[in-house]
């Protein structure tokens, strides 16, 4: 009659999963891991530079020089917002997702989507939006690494900003929602003025009406 056997141990199996490898061979799987997730991790921070950003002239001659006229380039305190700074979750899960999205744009590099003024302007629209949108379904957070609303001195800020942030927080509004020409030209907007920018963005898109 056979005995039942109780299922071994999480030691125990580990234990015979070395012996059946080889201790050498665990050991050089182990520095194998470490190699592979330091090199990751490195490509990883390499990318995430100011520099490589502005590597292609597209971002350089564009995105870049409209950013070095704002005051999060130069400031009275010294303190940069680089492009990862805005454009890169610090979270590692949506570091990763956003490195994946990435490579949409690694294709259109290649086929010379906006590698031109010309053809960057007439894309301004949907890249930005584009942009927005990410912005506001993450609640603005690469602007809040910096700018935490609960630590806002509302008596140091000027009368229309305390008003106007205090009024937006209460609505549900985030930093994306008021300041999407904090760094970069805005598209242009259709005034309905005749035919003035019939191809520009509708106000609403600036500043969509709360929902209720």
């Amino acid at each position: 009659m056979m005995e039942n056997k109780k299922p071994a141990g999480l030691t125990a199996r580990v234990r015979a999963w070395v012996a059946g490898i080889g201790v050498l061979t665990v050991l050089g799987l182990f520095v194998a891991g470490i190699l592979f997730w330091g090199g990751f991790n490195t490509a990883m921070e390499w990318t995430n530079r100011e520099e490589f950003c502005i590597s292609c002239h597209e971002m350089k001659d564009n995105v870049y020089a409209e950013y070095q006229n704002t005051v999060h380039y130069s400031n009275r305190s010294g303190v940069r917002a680089t492009c990862p700074d805005c454009h890169v979750p610090k979270e590692w899960g949506p570091k990763i997702v956003r490195k994946i999205q990435a490579s949409n744009e690694v294709l259109h590099k290649i086929l010379g989507t906006i590698d031109t003024p010309e053809k960057f302007d007439a894309k301004r629209l949907q890249l930005a939006s584009n942009e927005w949108k990410r912005m506001k379904n993450n609640n603005s957070q690469e602007c809040r690494n910096c700018h935490n609303f609960e630590y806002f001195d509302y008596a140091a800020q000027g009368r229309r900003s305390s008003a106007t942030h205090q009024v937006a927080f209460n609505e549900g509004k985030t930093c994306i929602d008021c300041h999407k020409g904090i760094a970069h030209k805005l598209p242009e907007v259709d005034q309905s003025i005749g035919a003035v920018n019939t191809e520009g963005a509708a106000p609403q898109v600036f500043h969509p009406p709360v929902a209720k």
